[in-house]
């Protein structure tokens, strides 16, 4: 009994910080069209173009520079919480730490001296665009780190506030004083410095955040490390999110590959506006992952599929709601942004479709990714993203950014029917909607779910 009522109080637990990360979620929603309206209105669907083929690159660049612990350190600070092992929740941090500006730097090192030298090959524009992107690559794997760090300890708000809010906010806040402020012409250089600055004040903000939620034994404790077990653990984990990032950023890439930065821009733009989707199982992320860490280190099996199965139909039912809405006024909203934006509306209407079909699996990742299963987690997702650049290459040949949509929805069904029947057989698990349709059959049959 006292079982059951310590798993509904972590289930209840998980809904409320889910609620309330939701809220955030919706505000940094609201936050990011503002900034992407204005952007896209004051600069037009060529410049948004260039802007946005670099912030697709740096997005990839700086989850492989985060290495992985951006996730790691929400499966090893709960379980070290959970045993009382301060000082290899301390030694982990700063192994993540300087690991990731390390390898950011050398990436600002190795990039800038590409664009360098194949300078010719670039538009002034694109060139310094990039060469601004570069800095972002380290302050964002440290930022991510952080807020994970923050996360694990339990803060809803002050992990989200400063990634999700702050720094599009402040991008927002300075586009506008520049541009009607001060008169001054935008490009897509001077998007990508605002950027940077609303990033580095983010990163301030999570920095604090941290030291005031991190438990007073891991600021005291000595340092302990187990190096080989967090790189065995990291290396998959930095695939896999450098994998998705690159899974979710395809079509842009492809696109502005083949020169068509136009068209990368509006799928861009696109792609964000269907993501709108995610934000229910984003918002249940936030104290999903840490949770079944904590279940998976005590072997509370039963707790874990019951979270399973509420998490899925929660985020199923809002996603839902979210795709019908967005769907219905895909061209008003689409034009909002201007005139050469409604050309995205058939694809925008192909990727709700694959991001409700995603939500009906619920967190697939995270319950892999926590369960000591990342490998397998990683091999599944570069196949999925193997498929959505050789489906994006023939189907943006045909049919431009709506081919790019459908290839990416290819994909993802791909990846979330792959994850289920991993889970389904390796920890015997019945995720999303196969959890929700096992719990009906137990009830119509009168057992206990």
């Amino acid at each position: 009994m006292l079982d059951q009522d310590l798993g509904g109080a972590r289930i209840k637990r998980v809904a409320l910080g889910g609620i309330t990360a939701f809220a955030i979620f919706i505000a940094s929603a609201g936050v990011t069209a503002c900034s992407q309206l204005l952007i896209a209105r004051l600069v037009g669907a060529d410049t948004y173009g260039v802007y946005t083929y670099v912030i697709a690159w740096m997005t990839i660049l700086a989850y492989f520079s985060a290495l992985g612990f951006d996730i790691a350190l929400l499966r090893f600070l709960p379980a070290y919480q959970t045993k009382a092992a301060w000082s290899l929740a301390r030694g982990v941090i700063q192994y993540a730490e300087r690991r990731a500006l390390a390898v950011g730097f050398l990436l600002i090192l190795a990039g800038a001296s590409i664009i360098l030298i194949w300078s010719r090959q670039f538009t002034p524009e694109l060139r310094n665009t990039f060469l601004i992107g570069f800095i972002l690559v380290p302050a964002w794997a440290l930022l991510w780190i952080r807020c994970s760090i923050v996360r694990a300890f339990g803060g809803v708000v002050l992990a989200l506030a400063p990634d999700k809010i702050v720094r599009d906010g402040l991008l927002l806040v300075l586009v506008v004083l520049v541009s009607l402020g001060l008169g001054w012409h935008i490009d897509a250089p001077l998007i990508m410095m605002a950027t940077l600055v609303g990033s580095t004040v983010a990163l301030g903000l999570a920095s604090v955040a941290m030291r005031r939620l991190s438990p007073g034994l891991v600021t005291h404790s000595p340092p302990e490390y187990t190096a080989a077990i967090w790189r065995h653990t990291a290396v998959p984990l930095m695939i896999i999110a450098a994998a998705e990032a690159l899974l979710n950023r395809t079509g842009v890439v492809l696109l502005g590959w083949f020169g068509e930065t136009k068209e990368a821009g509006i799928y861009s733009l696109v792609f964000n506006i269907s993501f709108l989707v995610v934000l229910p199982r984003t918002a249940i992320n936030t104290l999903f992952a840490p949770t079944i860490s904590s279940l998976f280190t005590q072997n509370d099996r039963a707790t874990l599929q019951a979270l399973l199965t509420k998490s899925a139909s929660w985020t199923l039912c809002a996603a839902g709601c979210i795709a019908i809405t967005i769907a219905v006024l895909a061209e008003p909203i689409l034009t909002w942004f201007g005139k050469d934006f409604a050309d995205g509306v058939p694809a925008l209407r192909i990727l709700l479709v694959g991001q409700v079909i995603a939500a009906s699996y619920g967190s697939q990742l995270h319950v892999m990714t926590m369960t000591e299963h990342e490998r397998g987690a990683a091999a599944l997702l570069i196949l999925s993203a193997a498929v959505n650049v050789v489906a994006s290459i023939v189907f943006i040949r045909i049919l431009g950014l709506t081919g790019a949509a459908i290839a990416t929805t290819i994909a993802l069904i791909v990846w979330n029917v792959a994850m289920a029947f991993f889970i389904s057989r390796h920890l015997r698990l019945l995720p999303g909607v196969l959890g929700m349709l096992g719990s009906a059959r137990r009830r119509s049959l009168g057992l206990r779910p």
